[in-house]
């Protein structure tokens, strides 16, 4: 018989809690290595749109710009000219900028519509409009071209004349250009190319690759107006200097300052130049890139 003092003699207890078995640590296996994709540029910019956004503003201006050339063709010689060829009342200079003038419009609220209406950003906030930017870096670049247009100008074969001349053959076109030129013109390019074209370009490309495409399609549309002639590459600076203010300002305010000031020296030394755009043969250089 087992003693109650001799602990050796009895049996073990039996316990009705579960044992839990402790693991040994050991380290995790690696995870598996896979290749991995390449990493886009890195950039700043967050536009809310994309580029199909952009893509249907760019159709939207060129079959609105159409549409309304055509109508406002149609009416001008049914009305006003109804003894005038089709050809010479499209191209009367005033009737085209009033076809810009409606394209504008449609289109800058076409913008405003998608920015805060499907994205409900506020639209001067989304495209960063910033005013008034760094007003220093917009003045450097009107320099800048002011002074890439005369070497230029020394360098390339500049034609004589250009479609472009008609919009200052008569003196009341000439002011009317000189208007939108340093206005509306500025405002919706910039807007545009600065403000919805250049940050999604940016964004996959970084900011050199987006600076130079940008600049060469701002180039492309005002090709037309110049013959597809050297004149263009001109217009490729411009929008060189003017896409890099934006890029370092992060403003549009501030690529707009530039183009307004760009194109408001030249038609102020061409008012000067040619007597109150009396004599604008004197002013070809100075004209040479300006687009209303």
């Amino acid at each position: 018989m087992s003693s109650p003092e001799d602990p050796h003699l009895d049996p073990p207890s039996l316990s009705s809690e579960p044992q839990i078995l402790i693991p040994l640590a050991t380290d995790p296996l690696p995870p598996p290595v896979f290749a991995s994709a390449p990493v886009p540029p890195q950039s700043s910019e967050n536009p809310v749109w994309n580029g199909w956004d952009v893509l249907v503003i760019a159709i939207l201006i060129v079959c609105t710009l159409f549409f309304a050339q055509l109508l406002i063709v149609l009416g001008a010689r049914h009305f006003a000219f109804p003894n005038a060829s089709w050809m010479e009342v499209a191209q009367k200079p005033s009737l085209a900028l009033l076809s810009e003038l409606l394209t504008y419009g449609a289109v800058a609220l076409y913008m405003i519509l998608l920015v805060e209406g499907k994205y409900h950003t506020r639209f001067w906030q989304a495209i960063r409009w910033n005013w008034p930017g760094i007003a220093g870096v917009s003045f450097l670049g009107i320099g800048v071209l002011m002074l890439g247009l005369l070497l230029l100008d020394r360098v390339l074969p500049m034609p004589k004349s250009t479609p472009f001349d008609q919009f200052f053959a008569h003196r009341s076109d000439a002011y009317l250009t000189a208007v939108f030129a340093v206005t509306l013109g500025p405002l919706m390019e910039e807007i545009f190319f600065r403000g919805f074209l250049y940050p999604v370009l940016a964004l996959r490309t970084g900011a050199v690759p987006a600076i130079l495409i940008t600049a060469v399609l701002f180039g492309a549309i005002h090709s037309p107006q110049y013959g597809y002639s050297w004149a263009v590459l001109i217009i490729v600076l411009v929008g060189v200097v003017l896409t890099t203010i934006r890029a370092v300002t992060k403003s549009v305010a501030s690529s707009f300052l530039a183009h307004v000031g760009f194109n408001g020296i030249q038609m102020i030394l061409a008012i000067w130049a040619t007597d109150g755009f009396r004599h604008m043969e004197k002013a070809a250089v100075l004209l040479s890139c300006i687009k209303p």
